[in-house]
């Protein structure tokens, strides 16, 4: 069984003062985010903005983090999009700088049917020897990935997992129910981490470890080494955190807490805007109650 961790965060891409991307930036959070509670990053996800990045930009940052973290971490990179062909090109680009593994998302605005989704990753999948994360994010999508397409897509050698954030413990339950024992199941909501792992979950790609990582790993452990009242306990003191993280749109809020608590990150490249002087404030505060800031 492939072990990327059980702590990914989906990492920002940080930018300059002119928006361009802060390779500097990318280094420092890389380590600063490996040292305090992640097993692997996810670069190139949602979370990082990538459809305001260019090709360039994205080859620049997967070498930036790969040597920044070496074997101190797994590295993830995000190489699906609406594009077959596209998806194929940079996860064989990806390939060829060294990363660990891929993640697919489930192709957005081009609403495949399933049989549509299936050939998609397996085409993908057969154009690489990288071990492969699906991605499903309906919200985000249009498109859920139904069960019966995911259990179809287990069959391919180097599909191994799921991220998982349509929102849905039924579908996660019957993922588990019918999934092999080997496919890794991962949170793709934070707040929703501690519910998934009692489902069979393995973990999680998280957006609020950039501030609460070793937190987060440590209510995993609980759970995993059967202390739930302590794992329930670490839950409900996260919650709040979990909960603000989205706000809004994601990352405007996690990477507007990052730039508070003194991690600068940058700003966010349009279309995304930063919060006004009320959202902001909101964010403050429930930094404030759990000692961030």
């Amino acid at each position: 069984m492939i072990n990327f961790g059980d702590v990914l965060t989906a990492m920002v891409t940080p930018y300059d003062d002119n928006l361009k991307l802060d390779l500097k930036k990318a280094r420092k959070l890389a380590s600063y985010l490996v040292n305090n509670g992640s097993d692997g990053l996810v670069v190139l996800g949602t979370t990082g903005e990538v459809p305001t990045l260019k090709l360039e930009e994205k080859i620049e940052l997967l070498k930036t983090v790969l040597d920044e973290v070496e074997d101190k971490a797994t590295v993830i990179a995000g190489t699906g999009s609406y594009s077959t062909e596209d998806s194929i090109f940079m996860s064989k680009k990806a390939e060829e700088l060294g990363v660990d593994g891929i993640m697919l998302v489930t192709p957005y605005y081009n609403k495949p049917t399933q049989t549509g989704l299936y050939n998609h990753f397996a085409t993908i999948a057969s154009s690489t020897s990288l071990p492969i994360i699906l991605y499903n994010v309906p919200d985000r999508t249009s498109r859920n990935i139904e069960p019966e397409t995911v259990l179809k897509l287990a069959g391919v050698d180097n599909i191994i997992g799921i991220k998982e954030a349509s929102g849905k413990l039924d579908q996660v339950s019957t993922l588990s129910r019918i999934l092999p024992e080997d496919f890794s199941i991962y949170s793709g909501d934070d707040i929703l981490t501690l519910p998934i792992l009692a489902v069979g979950g393995k973990g999680v790609i998280s957006v609020a470890s950039h501030l609460v990582g070793k937190e987060i790993k440590e209510m995993i452990q609980y759970f995993k080494n059967n202390e739930l009242e302590k794992a329930i306990k670490m839950n409900k003191k996260l919650g709040p955190i979990f909960k603000i993280m989205f706000m809004m749109t994601n990352p405007i809020p996690v990477k507007t807490a990052l730039n508070l608590t003194g991690i600068d990150v940058g700003s966010l490249r349009p279309p995304l805007y930063e919060m006004d002087e009320e959202e902001k404030n909101l964010l403050k505060n429930a930094l404030h109650e759990y000692n961030l800031l």
